[in-house]
Formats: C-alpha cells, sequence, structure tokens
C-alpha cells in the first residue's frame, strides 16, 4: 500500500487564526508542531494498517513547515517551493491512496481560514463546477486513477468534502465558530481520532472511486479585482469574461490545469490595488 499525502496547515489541530500560519508570527512555531504532530498519527497509523510507502507533500505557503527532524521515519518528506503541482507534487498512479490533512473550506463559505489558494482568487471553476482547493487537489488525484480516501480539518472542509466524495473518511479536529474561532480537540484527542480515521480510510481504499472530469476540461478562476484578472487573462488561450473578473482557459487534462492556474496566479499576484 503506497500513500500520498498532502498535508496543508490551516485545518491542523488547534489552528485558528492567521498567528499560527505565518512565518514569523508569534504562534507559528506551535502551528508548525502541531501540523507535524497531526501527520505523525496518520503515519504511525497507517503504518500500522499496513503502508509500505508514505510520501508526505508539505503543502502551505512556502511548502517549508512540516519539522523534519520530528516527523515519524516512516515517511519520506516532499517540502520546499516552487513546484510544477504544488500541493499535489509527487503523485503518480503507483499510489494506491491519497490523504489530505489541515485542509480548509473555499472562499467565502464557512470555516476556519477558508480561502482559495490565495487572496487573489475568490472562486476556482472546473467544468462549471466551484472547487476549493480539496476539489482542484482531488480532480488531479483522479487524474492518476488515484482516489481520496480521508480529509481533516474541521467541519466544513469535512461537509465540502462528502459533497464531491461521499464516501470519504473524515476526521474533524475542530468545529468552526467563525472564521478565526473553532472548538478544539486537545492534540492527544485529535491524534486519537487522526488514527481512528486512517484505519478507517484504508480499510475502505477499493469502496472509493477517483474524481474524475469529462476532457478536455474548462478552467475558471475569479479574481478579487479587474488588475488581477487582466494580468492572467495574458496566458495563451485565456480569455477574460467582459463585465467580470473571471478568467476562462480549455486545457488539456488535470496537469495542464494545474501549471496553468498557477501560472494565472503568478501574474495576478503582480497587479498592485493601488
Amino acid at each position: 500500500m503506497k500513500l500520498f499525502i498532502s498535508a496543508d496547515m490551516e485545518g491542523s489541530t488547534g489552528i485558528i487564526d492567521p498567528s499560527y500560519c505565518n512565518p514569523g508570527a508569534n504562534n507559528y512555531e506551535r502551528g508548525r508542531r502541531l501540523m507535524t504532530a497531526d501527520v505523525n498519527a496518520v503515519v504511525e497509523a497507517a503504518l500500522a494498517a499496513g503502508a509500505t510507502e508514505i510520501v508526505v507533500a508539505d503543502s502551505h505557503h512556502k511548502m517549508n513547515n512540516i519539522l523534519i527532524e520530528e516527523l515519524h521515519p516512516g515517511a519520506t518528506l516532499l517540502c520546499g517551493s516552487p513546484r510544477d503541482h504544488s500541493m499535489m507534487q509527487g503523485l503518480d498512479s503507483t499510489f494506491d491512496a491519497a490523504f489530505f490533512l489541515g485542509y480548509h473550506s473555499r472562499h467565502g463559505m464557512p470555516g476556519v481560514l477558508s480561502h482559495t489558494m490565495s487572496g487573489a482568487i475568490k472562486n476556482m471553476y472546473i467544468n462549471g463546477r466551484v472547487v476549493g482547493e480539496f476539489g482542484f487537489n482531488a480532480i488531479y488525484a483522479g487524474h492518476y486513477g488515484v482516489p481520496v480516501c480521508l480529509v481533516s480539518g474541521d467541519d466544513q472542509i469535512a461537509q465540502e468534502a462528502k459533497e464531491l466524495i461521499p464516501a470519504i473518511s473524515t476526521a474533524v479536529v475542530k468545529t468552526a465558530t467563525s472564521r478565526t474561532s473553532a472548538i478544539c480537540l486537545p492534540p492527544a484527542a485529535s491524534a486519537n481520532l487522526l488514527r481512528q480515521a486512517t484505519q478507517q480510510a484504508l480499510a475502505r481504499v477499493r469502496e472509493i472511486k477517483p474524481l474524475q472530469v469529462s476532457l478536455p476540461l474548462e478552467l475558471t478562476i475569479e479574481f478579487a479585482h479587474t488588475g488581477q484578472a487582466e494580468m492572467a487573462a495574458i496566458i495563451p488561450g485565456a480569455s477574460l469574461r467582459p463585465g467580470t473578473t473571471e478568467v476562462t482557459c480549455l486545457v488539456e487534462d488535470p496537469r495542464e490545469m494545474y501549471k496553468t492556474m498557477r501560472a494565472m496566479l503568478n501574474l495576478a499576484g503582480t497587479a498592485e490595488f493601488f
């Protein structure tokens, strides 16, 4: 059993505001330890359940948050950036399952630190269906025939994930009470929950179908302001829908989808608000 883990930070145990997620902020080092502990609980349980190879992709911000000196020795760590396929770099068809740990709900929805990729993006659509980071990355996994079998985070990402993959296992480590507050499980209880969810998810791998879409696919990104959209529309084949901040592009497959999104986001980041 070969397992791919994409680990974000905002949905990790005990993390409730940007002070835990932004390098240099007062709670960031605590956030790194909490994120690493969540990953370790899952790695431990996955090995006990029969996993033979586990790759962890650090998938937050600059992608260098997990404390490798504290990481379970049964896993290998992909860290650092840039990466062509960002949060999903390293995944291919040799993996049996993917887990998304520490994930969060999409922009504009309730949930702890909800957003989609960055502050520049309001919404992303694949073939007309709105997706957040969970859906975007699950479609990428589906391209390789890999099912996403577990998501951890707050109650809102659990609901978002089940709307796309009803049979997915969820580990709700906190219940959102606002975008920057939650009722949180303490780390010991959270670790137990993550271990139980891991065992359940790996026992049901064959019951979960990879999330796949028709090809070629239409990628549409709605940006926060027009200047960002105008820059993103420079991408060959992209077009800005008149009267909106939506940029649309037809792409061959989810691999091209991911690289196109990253290119659009990088271009949009050059547009100043004032």
